[in-house]
């Protein structure tokens, strides 16, 4: 077996990857629908929309496979990335790459692979669609632009959903997608039993900035905000702004003392950041934070309440800043 190189600019890619926020949620038909549509017109067992992370292969949709992610190391799609175009092997048991790989070798009994990357507006490959059967085969030259218009409409799937679920003015996630990824780290959460903190974030003396120097300064405190929460936050942790000048953190994997030590660094940035505006522009905030257990069945709904009660707890007796336990 002959492991695909890993290219010079990986990180990027897979930064690129991560930021669209996809990876490990749930099945959404608007890709398995592709899926179906690619197994039923090339007559192949399965078909998959493909996500390459730093070191597995993800599938965001899958038809005719069981396993919800494999390793990048013995991947056909690890090697697709590479190229411009349609991968094809028409019979892997006789490509030198492939020949022993456990997916030939094992199940799934691959023998033939065709992968188109998937692009996104930057040219940057974050995985494929492909199709495979159990019997050699080949694609004709209609066959590759059919499998190449399939990858385009995954490609902008994806990138409407990343519109969809994203805050345009500050590229945290919105409240739609908080609330589908905060679901989806609870879910995990639960499954290895350990806990999770939520922060609920309002920024004070907001509408002022607002009424004072206008919404394009207003945007630029949020902007600032955001950016402090970025710096601050783990990449595990689920930022987003849900609306307005309200901001929240999901800490997975998280009790109070992480909260605070978090909260300790966010006074720091954002002081650090204030340094360099005048008093009238800095930013303040208060804070409430939630605890979510394992035992305790709070779904994400549920969590934000809880945050949402202590923030506005903390801003009533506390100096902006600080924080509230609920």
């Amino acid at each position: 077996m002959i492991v695909a190189p890993i290219p010079l600019d990986d990180a990027s890619r897979v930064c690129a990857l991560q930021s669209l926020r996809v990876l490990d949620t749930p099945p959404e038909e608007r890709f398995d629908r592709v899926t179906r549509l690619a197994r039923r017109m090339f007559q192949v067992p399965i078909a998959l929309v493909t996500l390459v992370d730093a070191d597995r292969q993800w599938f965001k949709s899958r038809q005719g496979l069981d396993s919800a992610e494999l390793p990048r190391d013995s991947s056909f799609c690890g090697h697709a990335i590479l190229q411009d175009d349609v991968m094809e092997v028409p019979d892997a048991s006789r490509d030198e790459r492939f020949h022993d790989n456990p997916l030939v070798v094992d199940e799934p009994h691959v023998r033939f692979y065709a992968g188109a990357p998937l692009l996104d507006g930057q040219g940057q490959r974050l995985g494929t669609l492909c199709i495979i059967d159990h019997e050699p085969r080949h694609l004709t030259d209609e066959d590759r632009a059919l499998l190449r218009d399939l990858a385009d409409m995954v490609r902008e799937e994806l990138v409407a959903a990343h519109a969809a679920t994203t805050d345009h003015l500050t590229q945290l996630s919105n409240r739609r997608g908080f609330e589908l990824l905060g679901a989806h780290v609870l879910a995990v959460c639960e499954r290895l039993h350990v806990p999770a903190r939520l922060l609920f974030l309002d920024l004070d003396g907001f509408k002022q900035i607002n009424d004072r120097f206008g919404h394009a300064e207003g945007d630029a405190a949020l902007q600032r905000f955001a950016e402090a929460l970025r710096r601050v936050f783990r990449a595990a942790d689920v930022g987003a702004r849900l609306g307005g000048d309200e901001f929240v953190v999901l800490m997975s994997h998280s009790d109070d003392a992480a909260a605070e030590a978090a909260l300790a660094r966010l006074r720091t940035a954002v002081d650090d950041c204030n340094a360099d505006h005048p008093p009238a522009l800095a930013l303040r905030y208060s804070a409430g934070l939630a605890r979510w257990s394992p035992q305790a069945g709070m779904d994400i709904h549920a969590l934000l309440r809880d945050a949402d009660r202590a923030m506005y707890q903390q801003k009533q007796r506390q100096p902006a800043g600080g924080f509230r336990t609920h």
